[in-house]
C-alpha cells in the first residue's frame, strides 16, 4: 500500500516530457468537476431558496390551512361568518404540529382618493394575528395597534400607496358593498401606519389589513363572528397530512383547505424547480464523469510502460488500478474544493447583496432568493466523488489488457 501511494504521488507531481500532453486535459478535467459543482450548488441553492421563499409569501396572506363556513364557495371573501369558539381555537391541541391559529375575515372594497381608485381587499385581523412575516416585508412604519379601542389603523403594499399616490401617515376613504337589504356601500376612513412590499404582486395588489372589529359592524357580525380561521403547521412539508387531520377534527359545518389546494397553480410550478433541479445535477455528473474518464485514460495510455514493469515485479492488476484511481480522487478533490469555494462565495453575495434580479410578476419574488444548507453542499459533493470513482472503474479496467512484455518491449 506505500508503495502505491508512493507512485500516486510520483504521477500527479511528475513533470517529464509526457506531462505536455495530459497537464491541459487533467486541467479540462478539474475544470470540469469546478464548474460541475458550482452548477449543481447554485441551483440546488436557488431552487430550494426559491421555493421557500414563496412558501413564506402564500404563507404570510393565508397561513397554511384555511378554515372556514363550508358553503361552497372558495374565493377570498368572507361570506358566512362562524362562531370564533371552537374547540381548536385558540390551540388546536387535538392536532399535533400545529403552532399557530388565529381568526381573520375579508370583504372587497373600493379605495378612492383625489386622483385614482383601486378595488381591495379588506383583511381584518384580531390580537390574535401573526405578524411576523408581514415585519419582515415592512419598508417603513409600523403595524396597526390592535390592542386598544377600535381605530382606523391599516397597513397598505408599496404597490397600491404608488398607485393611489398615498405615503404613511396619510388618510383615505374605503367604500364596502353592504351585503344586507340596502345594498348601499358603507364608506371608512383609514391611516396607514405602516407599508409593505412583499414583492408577491398578486397579494401586494389586493390586501389592506386592518382591524377585524370594522368588518364585524360592517357586515352586522356580532363580537364572536369571524369569516374564517388561519392555521399555521410546524413542518411545510408535511402539510396535505396536517391539513387531512385538521380537517377531520373540525365539525360538518366547516371546511379547511390547505394552501397548495387553494394555490395549486403556484405550487405546480414550483414543483417543475425539482424537476429542473435533478435534470442540472444529472447533466453536470454525466460533464464531469466524461471529464475525468479522458483524464484517466490519457494517465494510463501515457504510462504503459510504467505498467509493464509494475506488472513485471509482482503487482496485480487491482493494486496498479488503485494507484490510477487515488489519482482521479485527488483531482476530484482539487476540482471540488475550488468548485465549492467559488460556489458558496456566489450564494453568499447573492444572498447579502441581492446581485441577480428577478421580475415579480414571473417569479414572484424581486431578488433570487438562495438557501445556503451546508448538508446539502456535502451530499452533492460524496455524491459526485462516488459517482465519478464508480464510472472511473471501467477505464481501469484497461489496466488488465496491458502486457508486461509487449510494453517493455517497445521501449
Amino acid at each position: 500500500m506505500n508503495l502505491e501511494h508512493f507512485i500516486a504521488k510520483r504521477l500527479i507531481t511528475a513533470k517529464d516530457h509526457k506531462s505536455s500532453i495530459s497537464a491541459p486535459i487533467i486541467k479540462i478535467a478539474i475544470a470540469a468537476i469546478a464548474l460541475g459543482i458550482i452548477m449543481m450548488i447554485v441551483s440546488v441553492a436557488t431552487g430550494i431558496g426559491l421555493q421557500q421563499k414563496i412558501r413564506q409569501k402564500v404563507s404570510a396572506f393565508n397561513g397554511h390551512i384555511i378554515i372556514s363556513a363550508f358553503n361552497g364557495n372558495q374565493s377570498d371573501v368572507s361570506t358566512d361568518p362562524i362562531s370564533i369558539h371552537q374547540k381548536f381555537y385558540p390551540k388546536f391541541k387535538s392536532v399535533q404540529g400545529i403552532s399557530h391559529v388565529q381568526a381573520v375575515a375579508t370583504k372587497l372594497g373600493m379605495i378612492r382618493t383625489e386622483s385614482a381608485f383601486e378595488g381591495i381587499t379588506y383583511k381584518g385581523v384580531g390580537k390574535d394575528y401573526k405578524w411576523d412575516y408581514i415585519k419582515e416585508y415592512l419598508i417603513s412604519g409600523t403595524i396597526p395597534n390592535l390592542r386598544t379601542n377600535l381605530n382606523q389603523e391599516v397597513v397598505i403594499s408599496e404597490y397600491l400607496a404608488n398607485r393611489l399616490n398615498l405615503k404613511l401617515g396619510d388618510s383615505f376613504n374605503t367604500f364596502f358593498v353592504d351585503e344586507g337589504q340596502s345594498k348601499m356601500p358603507k364608506s371608512r376612513r383609514f391611516k396607514i401606519v405602516g407599508i409593505y412590499n412583499s414583492g408577491f404582486q398578486e397579494f401586494d395588489a389586493a390586501f389592506v389589513i386592518g382591524d377585524l372589529r370594522h368588518l364585524q359592524k360592517i357586515n352586522k357580525w356580532s363580537p364572536d363572528q369571524i369569516g374564517s380561521f388561519e392555521v399555521f403547521v410546524d413542518d411545510f412539508t408535511k402539510i396535505k397530512e396536517k391539513g387531512d387531520e385538521v380537517y377531520n377534527e373540525t365539525s360538518s359545518i366547516l371546511n379547511s383547505q390547505t394552501i397548495v389546494e387553494k394555490y395549486y397553480y403556484i405550487f405546480d410550478w414550483l414543483k417543475l424547480f425539482d424537476f429542473n433541479i435533478i435534470v442540472i445535477l444529472i447533466i453536470m455528473i454525466v460533464v464531469s464523469t466524461i471529464n475525468m474518464v479522458v483524464a484517466l485514460l490519457v494517465l494510463i495510455l501515457e504510462r504503459t510502460q510504467m505498467i509493464g514493469i509494475l506488472k513485471s515485479m509482482g503487482s496485480n492488476n487491482w493494486s496498479i488500478r488503485k494507484i490510477f484511481l487515488y489519482n482521479a480522487f485527488y483531482l476530484i478533490i482539487r476540482g471540488l474544493f475550488w468548485g465549492d469555494i467559488i460556489g458558496l462565495g456566489l450564494l453568499i453575495i447573492q444572498k447579502y447583496f441581492g446581485i441577480i434580479k428577478l421580475n415579480p410578476e414571473s417569479y414572484y419574488v424581486n431578488v433570487a432568493p438562495v438557501e445556503i444548507n451546508i448538508l446539502y453542499i456535502i451530499v452533492l459533493n460524496i455524491g459526485t466523488i462516488v459517482i465519478c470513482l464508480i464510472v472511473l472503474l471501467i477505464p481501469s479496467y484497461i489496466i488488465a489488457k496491458i502486457s508486461p512484455a509487449k510494453t517493455i518491449r517497445f521501449d
